[in-house]
């Protein structure tokens, strides 16, 4: 079977209880839909992370679908996942680039050497699984060490709205009613409203913000005037990597968590499709690591697939690759629209900072959700210590240094809970 030769089933499959296989697909119009979709899906945290480094939106979201594509290729059409921005990048960039919060990242080239560094990295762990398997990458990654590299990435982050993106009492109130619209919509809403939560939340909170500046003069009102000036269609914001050591050596780590990301993904495909996806994991990490370079090389964040879309596979029991396909053309498109990029700017910086509170919150918990989904026995001491010690190095950041070079935060808090464990592990019973 070729690349792009699907299996067309009916939409009476889903109606007597079957599932669309990654090798299968809808009628064209309904993967259409799909892919739009699965484009929704992933649209709020694609378009967040750039944002949160000071990246452009429009390279983030271009990037994204020329990821996709990269991955379905690699893969042989065999995986179905979505790339979008990862969130695993955003601590070490911010402290790579010495970004402030707020604007254009003016130190953009040395953390897109970092990114295409860490992609290499990923690269070559993605070339000893195909070799070898994926047993070591389990064994070096346990749950308790997984978890606590999760929770750290949160916790790290978490003085940056709080500090950087509240500057009077009114933008404080203002990332308060942000957060509380978020958690509104994800608790009060359904379908795919509620999928949604993180973009339905900032729209609402947008419009609550304009109320108040625009038509009452309460804060800095938005100004919509970029839109207007914006063209539709023209070149994104793209940018040329510079390769500091110092920067290479912090971001490229973050590989190690995107292999425990896409390792976790895979397998829940697999759960989900009753397909052995296994043999395509090496792939699958080196499609992601040639990604991550390429978007890094353009001026693009690190990528990693997406639990979101996942999610929507999950609700739908649609897993065919073939809306990926659909959706990475679409997002391609939307990439070459400075109109898009413009509105996206207009995002006011407290509700930027509210949803930031959300979304470095919900990682935190996703570290601890590894923890109780794995049933990690926090009774043993050392399960305790290598979670306990390394949470308080990043969240803290901690820093040790070699010479000039300053490793801080994530980190050594990665290493740290690697360390750790092996150490820790030593002579003691399986």
């Amino acid at each position: 079977m070729g690349l792009f030769n699907w299996t067309e089933k009916s939409a009476d499959t889903l109606a007597q209880g079957g599932v669309i296989a990654p090798d299968e697909r809808l009628p064209w119009p309904q993967t259409t839909v799909m892919g739009v979709q699965h484009v929704i899906a992933m649209f709020g945290a694609t378009v967040l992370a750039p944002l949160l480094m000071g990246f452009d939106p429009n390279v983030a979201i271009l990037m994204s679908g020329i990821g996709t594509l990269i991955f379905f290729f690699i893969t042989g059409g065999k995986v179905p996942s979505y790339l979008g921005s990862s969130f695993a990048f955003i601590g070490v960039v911010i402290a790579a680039s010495g970004y402030a919060g707020s604007g254009p990242n003016t130190n953009l080239g040395v953390a897109l050497g970092g990114i295409i560094a860490c992609g290499v990295l990923y690269i070559l762990i993605g070339i000893v699984v195909q070799a070898i398997g994926t047993g070591w990458v389990e064994r070096l990654m346990p749950p308790v060490v997984t978890g606590t590299v999760v929770a750290v990435i949160g916790l790290n982050l978490a003085a940056i709205p709080i500090k950087n993106m509240a500057p009077t009492g009114f933008d404080a109130w203002m990332q308060a009613i942000t957060f509380v619209s978020v958690g509104l919509v994800a608790v009060y809403t359904r379908g795919m409203v509620q999928r949604l939560l993180i973009l339905v939340g900032l729209i609402v909170a947008s419009v609550i913000y304009a109320i108040l500046t625009n038509g009452l003069g309460l804060g800095k009102p938005i100004d919509f005037s970029g839109i207007a000036a914006a063209p539709w269609f023209g070149m994104p914001g793209f940018a040329a990597p510079v390769f500091s050591a110092q920067a290479m050596l912090l971001i490229a780590p973050v590989a190690i968590i995107l292999v425990a990301e896409n390792l976790g993904h895979v397998k829940a495909v697999s759960a989900m499709t009753g397909r052995d996806l296994n043999p395509y994991l090496g792939k699958a990490f080196i499609g992601d690591g040639i990604a991550t370079v390429v978007s890094g090389g353009a001026g693009g964040t690190g990528v990693t697939t997406y639990a979101e879309n996942i999610g929507v596979m999950a609700a739908t029991k649609i897993y065919s690759t073939a809306m990926f396909v659909v959706a990475a053309v679409i997002a391609i498109v939307l990439g070459f629209s400075p109109k898009f990029g413009a509105l996206i700017q207009t995002i006011p910086l407290a509700v930027m900072g509210g949803v930031s509170i959300v979304v470095f919150g919900l990682i935190a918990i996703a570290g601890a959700k590894i923890w109780v989904d794995n049933k990690v026995d926090f009774s043993d001491n050392r399960n305790l210590l290598v979670a306990a010690i390394p949470i308080i190095l990043g969240t803290g950041e901690y820093t040790l240094k070699f010479g000039a070079f300053g490793l801080g935060g994530i980190g050594t808090a990665t290493f740290g809970a690697i360390l750790l464990y092996w150490l820790l592990s030593r002579g003691s019973k399986a």
